[in-house]
């Protein structure tokens, strides 16, 4: 007879909160775990894993790829994602948000065209920062939209978007 310990009783416990949120768990040899869901006929998936220090690293992977981060127990991945699933079922209610959508796929795809550019040729200073003045602008023309628009969000506060935000 297997005697589980509690951290795996613990993470068994999260995952039915996920698969109760609507998720579907799949576990690949105990350390990495695929959550997905598919709510109005968006995907959304995350991925985590346990990191050697036994913290866990979250990540989504859909509808964009963007890094969570690192959190130390299955309990704040859970709420986490589930905050997360809460403010797209919410932003689901615009009828702007497959553009958004559309929007941050296009910002993933230039991290990677700007990652290329740089891997592979070597740019001249002044070509860096005209495309730094160019993220500047993209930046305030941020700041200016949050500042003439409603917040339909409430229950929790944006986790970089305020006053301060810079580059």
């Amino acid at each position: 007879m297997a005697i589980m310990s509690s951290r795996l009783i613990r993470h068994e416990i999260c995952k039915d909160e996920l698969r109760s949120l609507g998720a579907r768990v799949l576990d690949i040899q105990g350390i990495m775990f695929y959550v997905k869901f598919k709510i109005d006929g968006y995907k959304i998936s995350y991925i985590y894993h346990l990191n050697p220090d036994n913290t866990y690293f979250l990540e989504r992977v859909k509808p964009y790829s963007m890094v969570v981060g690192d959190f130390n127990t299955e309990e704040d991945i859970v709420d986490i994602i589930r905050i997360d699933i809460d403010q797209f079922r919410n932003a689901m209610n615009s009828n702007n948000f497959s553009r958004f959508i559309d929007v941050d796929n296009n910002i993933s795809k230039l991290v990677r065209i700007f990652e290329d550019l740089y891997l592979y040729y070597n740019i001249n200073g002044d070509d860096i920062d005209n495309l730094n003045d160019e993220i500047k602008k993209i930046l305030s023309t941020i700041k200016d939209i949050k500042s003439h628009s409603d917040r339909v969000y409430f229950k929790k506060d944006p986790d970089v978007l305020d006053e301060e935000v810079d580059f």
